[in-house]
Parts: structure tokens; C-alpha cells; sequence
């Protein structure tokens, strides 16, 4: 089947350069001597999570509980889920367990991990858990320098019913990077601050297993991280215009793309293209220096050279507004490949991805997990 046979707009995924994708962060945490655990949420497909996993990844993390449901009826047992679940939600984690699924979760409060240790007291099953540490993106995780974080790495080890693992971070700050030496510097703080915590916490008398990392933009600098033991990069497995603007890869580097047709061209410096937020997202571009607009555009479906010239300025559901120079060839009736800001966003909105050799379609992606945002 041919690309251009099919309509639009949909979403592509060049095979070739997944499975280099793949390849490359395997390598990369095979060469610093840590396990890789890819965060399927960007992918949501059991089917790219078992080249994941054949690759050489130790498992994968879920974003919800939902996803690690669809992936464990898949046959993926091995999910850490890098979100503070509540404890409301623990008549599913025991059905998990029960499954035999390697499951672990993080927590970052002790009345949380309290209401975990009740909910699995009696059942004979221990559940993993991690402390997520604040690094620096300020999201969740214990303040690493408050005078409470030790106590709580201790109570959480010393609560019946679970197994502490360690300490996991998440360096979400290195997405707003100004620069590549930015992003050093983000993991190496990241890095330190749980080994702080870890040495306090083991000269405390606490076993602490596992320093898991991760976010694509410092995966990288893993080497540089000493005393990890875990990264967990996502992104990497598709790529998009936000990683290549932050140097995470070259744009022949990106696997993913949108596929749509020019459906209008009312006047010389504006066209329409018929995908719009239900299909590109609308989320920023982000990037080192000027990155604007919603998506960079290959004006031919054959070539690597995107047309810096067309700025997508404005989304719309169905449609994507774009400028252009009077002088741009495209006409209604065109096909154009965009390179959408944020991968992950793209899957959740499609309900599967063509796996492509150039303008052939090879296969058909299901994405299983998508819209399990519970």
C-alpha cells in the first residue's frame, strides 16, 4: 500500500528509524552499565514495546494504571509505574500482582505509602515502591532538602506490606534547556541529589537498591551519572521536532510524521492543511533559540528537506493555518509530511500508526493503550 493512495491525515512511523532509535539508547545504557526502561507511554503499543524489550530493556513504565493493564494482558510483566497512584486504586494493583506482574510504583508522601502498606497488609504479596525526589522540575517528588526527606525514605522502608527499591527522579526541567550545557548540568544535579539522599539514607541503615533516572533530553549524559542504576527515557523511541530542537537527535533522526493535504490556499501567503489539533496537538515548540509553530513541514513526501519557509501559526480541530511566501508551490489537492511538536501526544490521538519504508505501508500499529488515562 502507498501513502499517497490513503486519505488523510494519519500518522506514520518510519521504520528504519525506530528500530534504530531503539538500537541507539540500548547501546547507550548498555555502555554505562544501566537498565533501560523505556516509557511506553509515548508509544502505547505492546508491539513497540516487545522490539523495546527484545532490544534489551529490562521492562517498561506505564503512565496509568490503565496502560499497564492493556500491556500486562499483552504479556509485558515487568511495569513500574513512575505516578503517584492512589491507594483508592489498590483493588487493581492486587489484580496485577496476582497476574504475576513485576509491579512497582512511586510514592511521595507517607500518609500515601501508609494507605499502600493497609491496602496490601494480609494479602502475602509485596508491592515495590520508590520515592520520587524533586530534582528541579518542581512537579511531584519529596524537596530533597527539606529536614522531612530522610524520615520519609526511612518510614516508607519500614512499612509492612511493601518493598522499598529506592529513590527515582525525573529531570522534566531539561525540556525548557537553553542549551546543550543546560542539560549537563540538569543531570548532573539530578544525579547528585539522589546520591545525597541515598548515602544519608543508607548511613541511616537503608537498603537503597535503585537510583532510576530519566527524560530524554538527559539521557545522553547517563554515562556522566554515576551511581544510577536505571533510565527511563520515552521520547527517544519516536522522537519529534521538541527533541531535535533540544539536540536529543538530527531530524533524520525523527521517525514519526504526520501525513495531510493541503485543503485549501485562500490567498498567496496562507494554506490549509487538514490536520489540525485532533491530530498534531497543540502543544509549544520547544527547542534552543526560536523554535515557533506547530509542526515543521516537508513540502514533498519523498525528500528530507523541510521548507523552513511554511510556519503553521495557528491549530484549529480540523485544521492547521500555515504561512507561506507567494512564491510556495503547494495547491489544494497536495500532500505534505509534518513533524509534530510532541510525539507522544500525536499517539494518543490516532488509533494506529503505519509503519512506513519510505511511501510504503509495511504494517499497521495498533495503539492499544491509547486514552487509558486512568
Amino acid at each position: 500500500m502507498d501513502i499517497r493512495q490513503l486519505p488523510t491525515p494519519f500518522v506514520t512511523i518510519d521504520r528504519a528509524r525506530v528500530r534504530a532509535n531503539i538500537a541507539a539508547m540500548q547501546a547507550l545504557a548498555a555502555s554505562a552499565g544501566v537498565a533501560l526502561r523505556p516509557h511506553a507511554k509515548t508509544h502505547k503499543s505492546p508491539a513497540v514495546a516487545r522490539w523495546q524489550i527484545e532490544a534489551g530493556a529490562v521492562g517498561i513504565c506505564c503512565a496509568k494504571l490503565g496502560e499497564a493493564e492493556v500491556f500486562a494482558d499483552a504479556g509485558i510483566t515487568n511495569i513500574r509505574l513512575p505516578y503517584p497512584v492512589n491507594p483508592a486504586n489498590a483493588d487493581r494493583v492486587r489484580a496485577l500482582l496476582a497476574r504475576g506482574v513485576t509491579l512497582s510504583i512511586i510514592v511521595d508522601d507517607l500518609d500515601v505509602a501508609r494507605g499502600w502498606s493497609q491496602a496490601m497488609s494480609g494479602t502475602g504479596a509485596k508491592l515495590d515502591v520508590l520515592v520520587k525526589v524533586d530534582v528541579g522540575f518542581h512537579r511531584c517528588g519529596i524537596d530533597p532538602d527539606s529536614p522531612r526527606a530522610l524520615d520519609i525514605v526511612k518510614g516508607v522502608s519500614e512499612l509492612s506490606g511493601l518493598r522499598f527499591r529506592g529513590l527515582l527522579s525525573h529531570a522534566g526541567h531539561s525540556y525548557t534547556a537553553g542549551s546543550m550545557h543546560d542539560i549537563a548540568e540538569i543531570a548532573d544535579r539530578e544525579i547528585t541529589i539522589l546520591r545525597s539522599l541515598a548515602t544519608r539514607a543508607r548511613e541511616s541503615g537503608v537498603d537503597v537498591a535503585e537510583l532510576s533516572v530519566g527524560s530524554t533530553p538527559s539521557a545522553r549524559f547517563i554515562a556522566l551519572q554515576k551511581g544510577a542504576t536505571e533510565m527511563r527515557p520515552g521520547n527517544y523511541v519516536f522522537f519529534d521536532r521538541t527533541q531535535a530542537g533540544l539536540g536529543s537527535t538530527p531530524l533524520e533522526g525523527c521517525a514519526m510524521h504526520v501525513i495531510a493535504t493541503v485543503v485549501s490556499r485562500p490567498v498567496a501567503s496562507r494554506v490549509i492543511f487538514d490536520a489540525g489539533s485532533k491530530t498534531l496537538t497543540s502543544d509549544a515548540a520547544r527547542g534552543f533559540g526560536a523554535v515557533t509553530g506547530y509542526g515543521l513541514v516537508y513540502p514533498d513526501l519523498e525528500t528530507d528537506q523541510p521548507m523552513g519557509s511554511i510556519a503553521i501559526e495557528r491549530l484549529s480541530e480540523e485544521h492547521s493555518v500555515a504561512r507561506v511566501l507567494p512564491d510556495c508551490p503547494l495547491r489544494p489537492g497536495d500532500r505534505v509530511r509534518i513533524l509534530p511538536n510532541h510525539s507522544c501526544v500525536v499517539t494518543n490521538l490516532a488509533n494506529e500508526l503505519l509503519l512506513v519504508d519510505g511511501l510504503k505501508v509495511v504494517d499497521r500499529i495498533n495503539i492499544e493503550a491509547r486514552g487509558k488515562n486512568y
